[in-house]
Formats: structure tokens, sequence, C-alpha cells
């Protein structure tokens, strides 16, 4: 009988003052959680620095934990142009050191996470959250949400494969149709 490879995968939730991790493992049809957690800036902190502080915490977890993909939140345009802004280069932050680590990067919208991780495109986020405890056997919610969220978008990445993902091009530069990852996935 043929060994299953273990795929290692690590979600990330973007943002400039909080940035949600959580990495699994996937072996089969099996889920098993290596660490999540979050990375937080200060608020008086100069932006600049924040953006650092992400970019440097992401590529230690990059290098520690050694993933096979990372799973972001695609970005939506909401009402506050500042907060999307400010999180869009946070995202960016975390883009960067996963091409510096050669990790493939595939993007998901909040309704392709909910669909993926509870059957339901529209369901609200403690759904999720109660979905994410079950799947990853967790005897309570991850907090905070960040954290938890991550780990949604990792599960999701896991359940629905690459060729349902589309690779992280900002959304407007290439589109998201067309490529192939390293291992020769659409």
């Amino acid at each position: 009988m043929p060994e299953k490879k273990t795929q290692r995968i690590i979600g990330i939730d973007p943002g400039y003052a909080i940035t949600g991790y959580g990495i699994i493992d996937k072996s089969g049809n099996k889920f098993s959680v290596v660490d999540y957690g979050v990375i937080e800036t200060k608020p008086k902190t100069d932006f600049p620095l924040r953006l650092l502080t992400i970019s440097e915490k992401v590529k230690f977890l990059l290098e520690q934990f050694k993933p096979d993909y990372l799973s972001i939140e695609e970005l939506f345009m909401g009402k506050n142009h500042t907060t999307v802004i400010g999180t869009a280069q946070a995202r960016g932050a975390v883009l960067v050191e996963a091409a510096r680590a050669g990790i493939d990067v595939y993007e998901f919208t909040p309704g392709q996470v909910k669909l993926a991780i509870t059957g339901y495109g529209v369901a609200e986020k403690k759904q999720v959250q109660l979905m994410t405890k079950s799947i990853l056997g967790l005897k309570e919610i991850p907090k905070p949400d960040d954290a938890a969220d991550a780990l949604a978008l990792a599960i999701c990445l896991a359940n629905t494969g690459t060729g349902f993902a589309g690779k992280a091009v900002s959304g407007y530069q290439y589109g998201r149709y067309g490529y192939k990852d390293r291992n020769g996935f659409r």
C-alpha cells in the first residue's frame, strides 16, 4: 500500500494590527493542528515598522514550520478604505515572505471559506468557528478570532485543493486562471 504524503498548510488572515496564522497537517482525510496564533503590532508604532514586524514573524513561521502551501484571504473593498489599504499592505508583506520561501500562495474569498468549511457560503462566523473546531478535533474554538479564521483558511485549501483556489495574483493583475503552481496544479 503506498504511503500517504502529509501536506502542511499555513493559513494567514492578514491585518496590520493583528495577523492570524494557523498551521495544519493533512494526511489522507485526517487533519491535525501544528500551531496557531496571532502576530500583533502596536497601534502607535510607525506603520513601516508594523509591516516589518509582520514580515519578520511570517518569515520565522515559514522557516520553522516549512509549509507546502499558504492560504490567504482575498481582499475585498469594504466601507473603510483606510483599513483595506493597511490590510492590503500587511497582506503584501506576507506574500513577499511566501515568495522568498518559494511557497505557492492560494487565495479564497470569505464565501469560499464558509462553503468549504460549513457547506453554506453565507454561514455565520460562529458556524465556521464551530466547524473548524470539529474538523480539527479541538476542545475549544481557537482564540482569538483571527487565529480561528486562519485555521479555517488552511482547512479550506486542504479540503478544496489547489485546483479550486485562485493563485494569489492581486485580483486584477493577470486574472485568476491560467496559472499552474510548481507542482503542475491549476
